[in-house]
């Protein structure tokens, strides 16, 4: 499904089925299907989806997991913590016609290179630290262990700590900038519909 145009992703991706209880600790909210689609899409005109081994940290119940499936990556693996979002993922995927692996795993994971192997791509929609300030650095530091690109959404203006805590690790290739729109999801949640600012960050592993 190579030839895959934008919004038959996005309309694809819309029919993933979310958190059934999601849990503020661990900020669980379904990626919305355009900025899922927007992600992967972008990633695969850039060459890093069609053909490749990608890996979705934190995958929730698999929106971006299965949409680099759909767009014709080789291999997908799948790591999250909670077992009922990774049978839900199974599920989704299933209901779509792809198979990503899915692997039940906490990050940060001391062995995460074993578990996983090596992926040319990770996609991810790490905790934005709402509940946990530092919530999305093992997601940072897990990436960079297993793949030499990363595509991963963030919060606006993150630009800045990405690039200073990637380090010489890595460097901040391009960022995009776009609109998480998210549903009333938790009891604190002020408004029905919620427009909050994100950065798409690619980042790249420097050679050594």
């Amino acid at each position: 499904m190579t030839g895959m145009r934008l919004k038959r992703l996005e309309m694809l991706l819309s029919k993933v089925k979310g958190f059934p209880l999601p849990s503020a600790k661990h900020e669980q909210y379904l990626t919305p299907p355009d900025l899922a689609a927007r992600l992967l899409f972008h990633a695969h005109m850039r060459g890093d989806i069609g053909g490749r081994r990608v890996c979705d940290l934190g995958c929730g119940t698999g929106i971006l997991a299965i949409g680099a499936a759909l767009l014709g990556a080789t291999e997908v693996v799948g790591v999250e913590l909670d077992s009922r979002a990774l049978q839900i993922a199974f599920e989704n995927g299933k209901e779509l016609g792809v198979f990503p692996r899915f692997i039940q795993a906490r990050l940060p994971h001391p062995d995460l290179i074993s578990l996983v192997g090596p992926c040319d791509t990770v996609v991810m929609n790490p905790p934005f630290g709402a509940q946990d300030p530092h919530a999305d650095r093992p997601f940072i530091d897990a990436s960079l262990s297993i793949a030499p690109v990363i595509y991963g959404i963030f919060n606006a203006g993150s630009r800045d700590f990405v690039k200073a805590y990637a380090g010489e690790t890595a460097e901040v290739e391009e960022v995009v900038e776009g609109t998480l729109l998210m549903r009333r999801t938790f009891s604190f949640h002020a408004k029905d519909l919620r427009e909050t600012p994100v950065e798409i960050i690619v980042l790249r592993r420097r050679m050594v």
